[in-house]
Order: structure tokens, then C-alpha cells, then sequence
């Protein structure tokens, strides 16, 4: 197996410098806090099986009864046994700034020991969240998967029972987190943001939160504020790393992982990185001496080699995948690979 380096690499690598010209939306690397999606959840019943329901289970029984006497049937008895009705867990995912009304997709699943779901229809079902109130409401017939019969989708299955977030514009202080907390894009961010506002309201408390104040020119107009906010461009920071994929044979190299000067020996494999070429010229070289086969990468700048050069140069000679997790590996021990190496 041959080791591909990940497209994203050689764009990083060849267009680097229009992406930085370019910049990221603050939008796209950091969220608003308090602005995020809820699950909810609900236990319910579905009837119209052909059959292929729960058989004589202790809870689908009683949950059938106590559905029939909230609708004034009345049982002797305390069990109700029917093969065309299912137990099932309800679950489904609330937007946020939802509104009565709206409309959510809701998957069902069987939690006795139905056969199949297919053909049957979902009872009025509450969906709750994790503080225990009702947020919407499902029920209607089911999609089942062809290849898992006992989940089933209902699409629109959902209606939303109460608004969120209706006093969103009227706060007085903003927090985004960044998806990936880093010191440097933390603090390029507020600094971008009191640029274009045109003071100190932006803060970095940590590596991963930004806080800002809202200036008195946007009291109670928080959406367009933070339309202005979100659509700012800044140049995230990123830690170097290698990601190393056995499976697949997949290398993820970031844009600023480097390797010191250092030579290794596995096997029948000499690595030698920075030091004195083999033949005229510079760049990645490699030659057999024998049995022996010797890889030479040349100093990059400021006495550093690319790690991609490295690894092309191996993928070359045809090292196996074995072969190379350990050769980075061993080169990360001597301390020459600048950035950390993730072996998936």
C-alpha cells in the first residue's frame, strides 16, 4: 500500500498565500454561545403493525392501557397484549430560534422486540429536553429503512410548542467560542472585532472564548451586529500535526510541520533528512546501496525539511505503511519532528 498525501496538503501547500489574502469568516470558525441546537426525546407508541409489533411485554402493555384510558376506554384488567403495536424511543433535534409551529424531522426507534416498524403510524408523542419540558410535539406515519426495519424516519414529523430565544437582540454582551481554541486566532479575533468596531469592546478570556461588549450605537439591534461580526475575516492559527491513517494509507500533514536535521536507520532503510546530498541539486533523493536503500531530503528553509517531502519520498520507494508510522514515530522521539504525530 502506498501512502496518499491529503489534497487538502497540496492546496495548503501551493495557494497558500491567496488563502491568507483571502482571510476566514469569523462565522465560520467560532460559534455564538447560548446559539446552538437541543435534543429532545420522547417515549411513545406505533400501531397499525401487520404483526410485527412487540409481543406480551410488561411496559408495552400497560403504556397501551393507560393510552386507552386517557381516551376513555375503560379495561378490565391490567395488561392489553397486541402484536400490532410497538414501544419506541422518539428523537429529534430542535433548531435554535425555533418558533411555534415549526416543523422538525423525527426518528423513531423500537425499544421491544418488534420485528418491523414498516406501515405502522406514530401516536401524539411529547418531545422533551434535557430540563424536562415539552418542546414539540410528533406523531404521523413512518419511513422504515429497507435494511434496519425497526428505526423509521417521519419527516415534518414534529411540531414545535413554544418559542426560543426571543430576547436574543436585546443582550448587552456577546461570547463566541472557537471551534478550534488556539492563543493566537483567540487573540486575532478581538483584535479584529475592536478594529472594526472602532474600540475596546472585544476580549479574549482564554484560548477558546471571546467575549465583547455591545457598543451603545447597537443596543437592541444585536442581529445586525452580529452580522457584521460574523462576516469579518481573520487568519486562524493551527497547531502543527501529522495524522497518520494505517488503514487507508492516508497522511494529513499541517501546513507547518517541519523536521530537524536527523538520520535513522529501520530495517533496510536509512532515512537521512538535512544532510549532505547523494547527487547535485536540491529537493528530495533517494538511491540503493545494496540491500540498503538510503533516503536523502535536503534542507528546506532555515534548515528544516518539509515533512510531505519526506513522505513522498518514501511513498516512492514503496515503504509500507508498517514501516513509515515508525519511522515518524522514531523521528518524533529524537525531538527533530516539530509538531505532534497522531497514528489513527
Amino acid at each position: 500500500m502506498k501512502y496518499s498525501i491529503i489534497f487538502l496538503m497540496l492546496f495548503t501547500l501551493f495557494v497558500s498565500e491567496g488563502l491568507h489574502a483571502s482571510g476566514v469568516r469569523i462565522k465560520d470558525v467560532a460559534n455564538l454561545r447560548g446559539v446552538r441546537t437541543n435534543q429532545l426525546r420522547g417515549y411513545g407508541l406505533v400501531v397499525g403493525l401487520n404483526g410485527t409489533g412487540d409481543s406480551a411485554l410488561e411496559f408495552t402493555s400497560k403504556s397501551m392501557k393507560r393510552m386507552l384510558d386517557k381516551m376513555g376506554m375503560k379495561l378490565d384488567g391490567n395488561e392489553v397484549s397486541s402484536q400490532n403495536v410497538a414501544a419506541v424511543i422518539v428523537t429529534a433535534t430542535l433548531p435554535p430560534f425555533s418558533r411555534a409551529g415549526n416543523k422538525l424531522d423525527v426518528t423513531v426507534n423500537s425499544v421491544g422486540d418488534a420485528s418491523s416498524l414498516k406501515g405502522g403510524t406514530l401516536i401524539q408523542t411529547p418531545l422533551r429536553a434535557a430540563d424536562k419540558n415539552v418542546y414539540a410535539v410528533a406523531q404521523g406515519g413512518m419511513l422504515a429503512s429497507a435494511g434496519h426495519l425497526t428505526v423509521a424516519k417521519i419527516p415534518n414529523g414534529a411540531m414545535v410548542e413554544r418559542d426560543m430565544d426571543a430576547e436574543f437582540s436585546h443582550r448587552k454582551m456577546y461570547r463566541f467560542t472557537l471551534n478550534n481554541p488556539d492563543l493566537t486566532t483567540a487573540a486575532r479575533m478581538a483584535k479584529t472585532i475592536n478594529m472594526d468596531l472602532g474600540g475596546k469592546y472585544a476580549t479574549a478570556v482564554d484560548p477558546g472564548t471571546i467575549d465583547f461588549i455591545v457598543p451603545f450605537a447597537y443596543e437592541g439591534k444585536g442581529v445586525e451586529l452580529l452580522s457584521i461580526i460574523e462576516s469579518l475575516k481573520i487568519y486562524p492559527d493551527q497547531k502543527a500535526k501529522v495524522i497518520v491513517n494505517e488503514k487507508t494509507g492516508t497522511v494529513v500533514i499541517g501546513e507547518n510541520v517541519k523536521i530537524d536535521k536527523v538520520a535513522i536507520s529501520h530495517g533496510d532503510i536509512t532515512v537521512n533528512v538535512g544532510g549532505a546530498p547523494p547527487a547535485r541539486g536540491r529537493g528530495p533523493a533517494s538511491k540503493s546501496s545494496g540491500k540498503q536503500e538510503v533516503v536523502h531530503v535536503l534542507e528546506g528553509d532555515q534548515g528544516r525539511v518539509n515533512v510531505g517531502e519526506l513522505v513522498q519520498s518514501l511513498n516512492r520507494m514503496g515503504v509500507k505503511p508498517k514501516d513509515l508510522i515508525v519511522i515518524l514515530q522514531n523521528i518524533k522521539a529524537s525531538g527533530a519532528l516539530q509538531g505532534d504525530l497522531e497514528i489513527l
